[in-house]
């Protein structure tokens, strides 16, 4: 059986996961819970937790670094970051470290449920490492126009700037070439135009939001280089032949 862990300095807000979760098909597991980082590895160290929720604020440590640090010892376990804090940075901190999900408070019964389902299911059915891979992030040094491979280049800068309101002139003129010139070889080698793979790369990023957070659609879409909202719900819907919730929702259900 799974056991689930909550480690939050805020009595109320553990209080409320433990509500949730009592009133829920995992009411028989395990829970323990801790109000300090060093409280929350010595629960740990005694029994392996299947799933870790942690407050990114803990008296003593940082709570991205205490996620890292389970996950470097117990990499099972499966860490849900349960925070107030809507900053992508965070976020990004928490994809890259490989937490498995970040929901913001208040949690919502259903979002907590929902992921739930999602790791346990495939906790106990694939006893997998965390699910979500670690995704490598492109430095300012590496960040360097090699004109021997312009396109290449080009793919780098957005990789690198895709969050930003890049245009084709930039990327061209990043890599030296008139914008003419630029978007005839880009499409030769890529396949697809500038703007194509642009937004293929965005609604990529915008969908490992929507599976591993519960931020709002204006702050994903924001975060991923759309203008609005709206845009990124038109762009997704033609992109994937439905909605940014309906990809969410669909994504949480998956194992079922």
């Amino acid at each position: 059986m799974a056991d689930i862990l909550i480690v939050d300095d805020d009595i109320e807000t553990r209080q409320t996961l433990r509500s949730i979760l009592i009133d829920s098909p995992y009411r028989d597991f395990p829970i323990r819970e801790a109000d300090t980082a060093e409280k929350g590895l010595a629960l740990l160290k005694c029994k392996q937790h299947t799933v870790l929720l942690t407050d990114l604020s803990l008296p003593d440590m940082d709570g991205i670094e205490f996620g890292k640090k389970v996950l470097k010892n117990h990499p099972n376990t499966h860490v849900v970051a349960v925070t107030h804090l809507q900053m992508f940075q965070c976020v990004q901190e928490c994809i890259n470290g490989g937490f498995s999900a970040y929901l913001l408070k208040p949690i919502a019964k259903n979002e907590l449920l929902q992921v739930l389902e999602r790791l346990i299911a495939m906790q106990l059915v694939y006893q997998t490492a965390p699910i979500l891979e670690k995704q490598n992030t492109l430095s300012e040094e590496l960040l360097e126009a090699d004109l021997g491979n312009p396109i290449e280049s080009a793919m780098k800068f957005i990789q690198f700037k895709y969050f930003e309101p890049i245009t084709q002139k930039e990327a061209a003129d990043f890599v030296y070439l008139s914008p003419s010139h630029f978007s005839r070889i880009f499409k030769e080698e890529a396949g697809k135009t500038f703007v194509e793979f642009l937004t293929e790369y965005r609604i990529a990023k915008s969908k490992n939001l929507l599976r591993m957070t519960s931020l709002p659609m204006d702050v994903i879409a924001s975060q991923t280089g759309f203008s609005s909202a709206a845009y990124f719900s038109t762009t997704f819907k033609r992109q994937e032949n439905q909605t940014p919730s309906e990809y969410r929702n669909m994504f949480s259900k998956f194992v079922k």
